[in-house]
């Protein structure tokens, strides 16, 4: 099947024209009027001059205006492009510059950091506000997206091709993100599993009316799935996600905007009787679960009966908390192991408690190879990384090297390493140990230690330092910092706030070591063991 999502997308509206496909709180948007907003955005992207393979940037909260936004870009063969909500105006603008981008749709509380893009940003040909301006916050002078629904034409549906691309901005081991570049015909090829088998499709649908017909039937005998990305979708695991759901005639449910909260969560699960929740690890989990037990003891348990699946990736997901969401509900909870850059490797899926503690088991395109390219025997206690070889990216914007180190052909299969490392049990299961490149990944999010080091390092009273990721139960990892300096009366939350003008929040060390010096080398290395267990001890002597 030779056509992009957007195609499909079309087809369904016009098979499934009155059923919902987004939910946001208090609106449904139909089908038709899901591709009728698109259409009208479309026809302004393309009266602005954006076309065929530009790229459009989507800096928004979750909500339809991200998936209409995608789609507009889909129906003239544009190329969609995630902008982190939580970038700072020097970030959105260098990613918007290493994108080419030609377009950015964002929502109205990120105005100000947009000021910057439309400033510095060549390529940028127009700007999308969605929402009412924020009284008193400075903004660029751009149109508003409800104003320019009502005043302007809608773009006719037209076939696009599965060669049409999708990016997907991922965390990179040289401290900047890195567009990966998904065709979206092997895109679709990797949702086959997760979103077609369910419905009893166990490959693809070969033509576009064989997959119309898949969503007709799964609508009507009420089959499709109902999904909440909790998660936001600017992280491949929520929009693709999303975006697989509405291919079968689903819905996407998606929660107010002002950060996770767990009532409000688990309130909308009952009144849309979601079936799908999907998470990132413990950091999203744990909050949820303890929202569960909260309300129980309070004697207002929440109604969750029409939950079927959780899933999580981006982060491990600890037994403990897949424990308590067994006891209170019949979940099948999916925990992946996946990346933008392929995927899903591996799964630890559980259905009851009799299935825990849950184990990691590759699917059947994985490999765990060792650094010669051969593979890791089974129980051997080797450490490999993991390597997939299914539907996957053509490669990184921009970055050849990159592409070449981590797409790679062995014995004439080529594989996606991102370079996620394992042990290998004797069964076949798999241990993480995590990204060998030195990413922290914090709570799903990415944060390349070189990038925060730099702006602690351009401090004018701090004269060495190094970031580096410790264990954590709630994030996965928590980002740590040791710096070294001669002034006696600077303090951790001087130098917090320091990086927090610089940087996204999610990247701002939450402990910060501060000694006279680090032990480095000659060479100006710095045993990591070392600064590994200086935070580890001051973390103990001083827990928060």
């Amino acid at each position: 099947m030779d056509v992009s999502f957007g195609t499909i997308w079309e087809a369904v509206a016009r098979a499934l024209p009155d059923a919902v496909a987004i939910s946001e709180p208090d609106r449904d948007f139909t089908f038709a009027e899901f591709e009728d907003r698109s259409a009208r955005l479309a026809a302004v992207l393309a009266e602005a001059g954006v076309g065929s393979g530009d790229k459009v940037a989507c800096y928004l909260y979750n909500g339809s205006a991200y998936l209409e936004t995608v789609f507009a870009a889909l129906k003239i063969g544009a190329v969609p492009v995630n902008a982190n909500y939580r970038y700072t105006q020097e970030e959105l603008s260098s990613l918007l510059d290493d994108a080419d981008a030609a377009a950015i749709v964002f929502s109205a509380e990120l105005a100000p950091n947009v000021v910057h893009a439309t400033n510095h940003v060549a390529t940028l040909r127009l700007a999308v506000r969605v929402g009412a301006a924020v009284p008193g916050a400075a903004g660029p002078d751009v149109p508003e997206l409800e104003e320019l629904f009502a005043a302007g034409d809608r773009l006719p549906a037209r076939q696009r091709p599965g060669i049409d691309q999708i990016f997907m901005y991922t965390g990179g081991t040289t401290g900047k993100p890195k567009g990966v570049i998904w065709q979206q015909a092997d895109l679709l090829h990797s949702l086959a599993v997760p979103v077609f088998r369910p419905l009893g499709v166990d490959t693809l649908p070969g033509t576009l009316d064989e997959a119309v017909d898949v969503a007709v039937r799964a609508r009507g005998e009420g089959r499709s799935p109902t999904v909440m990305p909790v998660v936001p979708l600017m992280h491949a695991t929520g929009l693709f996600n999303a975006m697989g759901a509405l291919l079968v005639g689903g819905r996407v449910i998606t929660a107010r905007r002002g950060g996770l909260d767990p009532k409000h969560v688990w309130n909308t699960v009952a009144e849309q009787q979601v079936s799908t929740v999907i998470v990132a690890g413990n950091a999203v989990c744990r909050p949820l679960v303890e929202e569960l037990i909260a309300a129980e003891d309070a004697d207002t348990a929440h109604q969750i009966d029409s939950l079927r699946t959780i899933l999580s990736s981006g982060t491990a997901l600890s037994d403990r908390w897949k424990q308590a969401l067994h006891e209170r509900a019949a979940v099948t909870i999916i925990d992946a192991i996946a990346s933008s850059e392929g995927g899903p490797f591996a799964f630890a899926v559980t259905s009851s408690l009799e299935e825990l503690p849950a184990r990691f088991f590759p699917v059947p395109a994985t490999r765990i190879i060792r650094s010669d390219d051969t593979e890791v025997v089974p129980g051997s206690g080797e450490i490999g990384m993991l390597a997939y070889s299914g539907p996957m990216p053509l490669g990184y914007y921009k970055d050849t090297s990159k592409t070449t180190s981590t797409f790679r052909t062995i014995d004439g299969v080529r594989f996606a390493i991102p370079g996620d490392l394992v042990e290998v049990e004797a069964d076949g299961a798999i241990r993480f140990l995590g990204r060998g490149s030195g990413v922290i990944n914090t709570g799903g999010e990415k944060v390349h230690p070189q990038e925060v080091e730099d702006v602690l390092l351009a401090h004018t009273k701090i004269h060495d330092a190094v970031v580096i990721g410790v264990p954590d139960d709630t994030w996965g990892e928590r980002v740590t910092a040791i710096v070294a300096t001669d002034d006696n009366a600077l303090t951790e939350a001087e130098l917090q706030e320091w990086v927090r003008r610089e940087l996204a929040g999610y990247k701002v060390p939450r402990r910060i070591v501060i000694k006279a010096a680090l032990p480095r080398t000659p060479t100006g290395k710095l045993e990591a063991k070392w600064a590994r267990e200086t935070v580890l001890a001051e973390v103990e002597a001083s827990p928060r």
